[in-house]
């Protein structure tokens, strides 16, 4: 199965181990519950769903690549103590508790969080002392002495033997006690992540031309090569930091994350056309309305590679613009609720000015923010969300604080026109997208009339997770004109054949 697919059986699993009784015991008793064990090539993203799901789950995470790990860490170190049987002293060997299960009563205390996920990574790589203990592990939930605490669920990772010569073999006895899932590389299901994720959008374009080159991992007589997911949205993280610094990054840079000599040369080259595409086309002048009857005839007559660059600089641009307008939706709707608990209507003590109102809520949402911070149950975009919204709140306050009225009504009007600042700046932002998307309609039509290339463009579209959220308020007709004239699904293989045979 893909990764979204076996993270929604993990969630599926977690929430069924964690359902309880009536008297509060879980359902499925600690020991039938089957540890997950993900098998799956390298950079697939095995390790990044785990995070994800905890985050989702609001559940605690505790990872360990056990490679890294000898047999006295993982179960802990022997010591000698005094102990009486049958009337009789004897010294006895005992261990201190496993470091990892140590981990696991951390992340319980400094969290608060009872109940989540224990990530083992790399299983099947142990070395030959630590494998009776990960036999052990996998059957009785305990390292050594120690038991994992109930409510922690074990997943599990590891890489098939043609990927890594130090994999290990489970018996029959072992597999029979763990939930297998097999996990394959699918590019569709990571497109979408890229696009929510703002993977670069040269990244992208390329590999919406050459998916083969997504996932490849080859041994040869010259050594080992590969490019995988994990290294493809690494490069993306660099080469938008080397943008930032006014670099460009090479052949070399390339061949540092897509270690394989031919895709790295090829992506390397299609990177340089890329940034020559970016100057040519000028699309910010195309989202603002400028659209050029000369670029319109060069993008008609351009070989496949190069539509497919600049439709990418075009959806890339645009999914910029519907992110701030997503940002600032969630963060005018986290900041009413908050300003909900102020209102003077509400259930509180008439004695408490609003400026006190609102450095209660102020100090609430921080103290909540930082709970949520330590746990790790903020993504990266959550937690700027939050921050924001803590900001604002603080803001509100220092303002209410000067403010010489001492009037609760007066007050929270002031309030409520702050907050329709943010409001008002959300609508902004909503009409400058709505005019971004008309045009680059207008620039593409212009181009290509209502040829076979709006497919692409629509299809990419439909995969953006910032365009998907902004199509849902904004009703585009041509884009569900083209849509629905176009069944870009069913076409979309046979199109991009065509389109490709049509620039060679």
């Amino acid at each position: 199965m893909n990764i979204k697919r076996a993270k929604e059986e993990i969630k599926n699993t977690i929430e069924a181990y964690l359902l309880k009784d009536n008297y509060g015991t879980y359902e499925i008793p600690a020991m039938r519950q089957r540890p997950v064990f993900l098998m799956g090539p390298p950079g697939v993203g095995k390790t990044q769903i785990m995070e994800q799901i905890a985050r989702e789950c609001q559940i605690g995470l505790v990872a360990y690549t056990i490679t890294h790990h000898t047999r006295q860490s993982a179960v802990g170190l022997p010591f000698i103590t005094d102990k009486e049987f049958g009337g009789k002293q004897y010294r006895v060997t005992e261990y201190t508790m496993s470091e990892i299960v140590a981990s696991v009563y951390n992340k319980i205390e400094s969290t608060g969080l009872s109940e989540g996920i224990l990530f083992i990574d790399e299983i099947n790589c142990v070395s030959e002392t630590l494998a009776p203990t990960m036999l052990q592990f996998l059957q009785y939930k305990t390292f050594g002495n120690h038991r994992i605490p109930e409510g922690w669920i074990i997943v599990t990772a590891g890489n098939p033997p043609e990927y890594n010569k130090s994999v290990r073999d489970f018996d029959v006895v072992t597999l029979d006690r763990i939930k297998l899932i097999h996990v394959e590389p699918d590019y569709e299901v990571w497109k979408a992540y890229a696009y929510e994720h703002e993977v670069h959008p040269a990244v992208i374009s390329y590999l919406n031309a050459r998916t083969e080159n997504f996932c490849r991992i080859e041994t040869t007589v010259d050594g080992k090569f590969f490019a995988t997911p994990r290294g493809w949205e690494d490069l993306s993280s660099f080469i938008k930091i080397y943008e930032r610094l006014d670099k460009k990054p090479d052949r070399d840079v390339v061949g540092e994350y897509i270690q394989y000599p031919k895709i790295a040369t090829d992506f390397a080259n299609y990177l340089e056309l890329y940034y020559k595409y970016r100057d040519d086309y000028q699309i910010d002048e195309i989202l603002s309305g400028t659209i050029r009857e000369s670029l319109c005839n060069k993008l008609s007559r351009a070989p496949f590679d190069e539509k497919l660059n600049v439709m990418g600089l075009l959806l890339s641009r645009l999914s910029q613009h519907f992110k701030k307008v997503a940002d600032q939706g969630d963060r005018t709707g986290l900041l009413m609720e908050e300003l909900k608990k102020i209102d003077p209507q509400t259930d509180i003590d008439p004695s408490t000015t609003m400026a006190e109102r609102t450095h209660n809520t102020r100090s609430q949402w921080s103290e909540s923010l930082k709970k949520k911070q330590e746990a790790g149950l903020l993504n990266r975009r959550e937690n700027f969300l939050y921050r924001d919204v803590e900001a604002l709140l603080l803001n509100i306050e220092e303002i209410l604080k000067k403010s010489d009225k001492d009037n609760m009504e007066e007050d929270w009007n002031l309030i409520r026109k702050m907050f329709q600042k943010e409001n008002d700046q959300y609508d902004l932002l909503f009409t400058e997208s709505s005019k971004a998307l008309e045009h680059a309609f207008d620039f593409l039509e212009a181009a290509f009339a209502a040829g076979q290339e709006m497919v692409l463009f629509i299809t990419e579209l439909n995969n953006g997770y910032y365009s998907v959220k902004f199509l849902k308020e904004y009703e585009c007709e041509r884009y569900y004109q083209y849509n629905k004239s176009l069944l870009f699904q069913d076409r979309e293989d046979e199109i991009r054949s065509r389109i490709r045979s049509l620039g060679n």
